[in-house]
């Protein structure tokens, strides 16, 4: 069992996590709050991410990126510790759960939620699987972006009252681009093994300079969005605390482009994830205060 929670990569499960804790508690103000739906949106979400890491395990053994010299955390089946048919089985075992959640999801939402759920686990797949692989192409930053932010607020709260809201879908951007700041980190630590596999990662593709840019910009756009929305709403003054956590990510962008080799980030890495969750909580904490 503990290859399989080290497999998942519970450090990163904020990603997650965190769009649906923000999304729940913006519902939170309304009338109803759901929680059995609440429960579900949480087991969806991480099912997907689950079964996405499981994929890229899998996937990126067959392919042969995963190497001996691949920094960061090991991977189950080039590891040795997993036969690649048992983590195939494991893998649309999960993606099954996060499939009978999303049918339950839809019940509730309609067929437009039920599109977004298989949208976001058959990308989950593409990310490594299938002839066009997003992380190959440079296009995971988007999909993360996109379903580990606004689109995951704005459907949990649409689930959970009923509405489509502005507020709902701007909350999500920090989330979204925090999470887009842990798959940069992962790509720059990784830019020597992707190169020669080929993987055209953003860095790969357009220069470690772009990586660390990009990573700066997410992290610092991430953190300030509280901003905007009390500029906007005028409500929630407390839910600014969680601008304090540009404080850990000021330092962290600086190592970044201090850094002078790929594999000296790797200790970075699980930083990323804290800030996340910093973040996460003082803004939830904060909103419902």
């Amino acid at each position: 069992m503990n290859i399989w929670i080290e497999g998942a990569r519970p450090k990163t499960l904020i990603a997650s996590l965190s769009p649906v804790l923000i999304g729940g508690v913006i519902a939170f103000d309304q009338e109803s709050f759901p929680i059995a739906v609440f429960i579900a949106c949480i087991i969806f979400a991480l099912a997907v991410q689950i079964g996405t890491n499981f994929a890229n395990d899998y996937i990126d053994f067959l392919k042969g990126t995963d190497t001996p010299e691949r920094k960061g955390p090991r991977r189950l089946v080039q590891a040795g510790l997993v036969s690649p048919e048992k983590m195939r089985k494991v893998t649309f075992g999960v993606f099954g759960i996060a499939g009978i959640a999303g049918i339950y999801l839809m019940l509730i939402g309609g067929w437009q939620i039920g599109l977004l759920a298989l949208l976001a686990i058959l990308f989950g797949y593409l990310y490594t699987g299938g002839p066009y692989p997003l992380g190959y192409l440079g296009l995971g930053d988007l999909f993360v972006l996109i379903f580990f932010g606004p689109v995951a607020t704005c459907g949990v709260f649409y689930l959970l009252t009923g509405k489509i809201s502005s507020i709902a879908i701007l909350a999500g951007f920090p989330p979204g681009l925090l999470s887009t700041a842990i798959l940069v980190m992962n790509n720059l630590r990784d830019y020597e093994s992707d190169k020669q596999a080929n993987k055209k990662s953003l860095p790969v593709r357009f220069g470690m300079s772009f990586g660390r840019w990009e990573f700066a910009l997410c992290i610092i756009l991430g953190i300030l969005t509280p901003i905007i929305l009390f500029g906007i709403t005028g409500k929630h003054p407390w839910s600014l605390t969680s601008v304090a956590t540009l404080g850990l990510g000021i330092p962290l962008v600086r190592n970044v482009f201090n850094s002078t080799a790929p594999k000296n980030l790797a200790p970075l890495f699980p930083k990323v994830g804290k800030l996340l969750t910093l973040y996460t909580f003082l803004f939830i904490l904060g909103w419902i205060f």
